[in-house]
């Protein structure tokens, strides 16, 4: 609600706890909680296929006769990229999902099911994947720069405290 508030009009809430209590007084403890069900449908899954490809790229990566922790910076930036577009690809449709449902007028919907057939059917199944481009564009610096820290950081700790 905070970061589509700009966008349609007034500012109707000034910051996280000004919006979570003027929710909780007009609609009770569950709509402080609204949209939770699906930001787990969307980050179990994209978190289990971002790792899980980040791995495998580093894996694939790897020159035959070297080991992982050889790998050069410019093979980890294109790992975590990767990583990073593989996450978002999964994620979308449960993003755009998640972001309807919780900027919806209260009672438009009977629950996700209700959401996806209306969107599907009024926009088509490409609508779910609205901001693919966007998200693209940043998905591959951000999480490329996102794994060369925890690698650099991994390599630094290891050194100030072997195993």
């Amino acid at each position: 609600l905070l970061q589509v508030q700009s966008t349609s009009g007034p500012r109707k809430y000034s910051g996280p706890v000004d919006c979570a209590v003027q929710l909780y007084k007009q609609q009770g403890i569950r709509s402080v909680y609204k949209g939770t069900v699906l930001t787990l449908m969307r980050d179990v899954p994209s978190a289990g296929v971002y790792f899980m490809s980040y791995e495998l790229m580093k894996n694939t990566l790897t020159p035959a006769g070297q080991s992982v922790d050889e790998l050069s910076i410019p093979r980890i930036l294109f790992a975590g990229g990767m990583a990073g577009i593989c996450n978002w690809a999964v994620a979308i449709p449960a993003d755009v999902l998640k972001s309807i449902t919780q900027t919806a007028p209260e009672g438009k919907y009977s629950g996700l099911r209700d959401v996806l057939r209306e969107l599907v059917r009024d926009e088509g199944l490409r609508s779910l994947y609205k901001g693919f481009s966007a998200v693209m564009l940043r998905a591959f610096p951000a999480n490329a720069a996102c794994f060369l820290g925890f690698e650099v950081s991994l390599k630094f700790l290891n050194w100030l405290a072997p195993v």
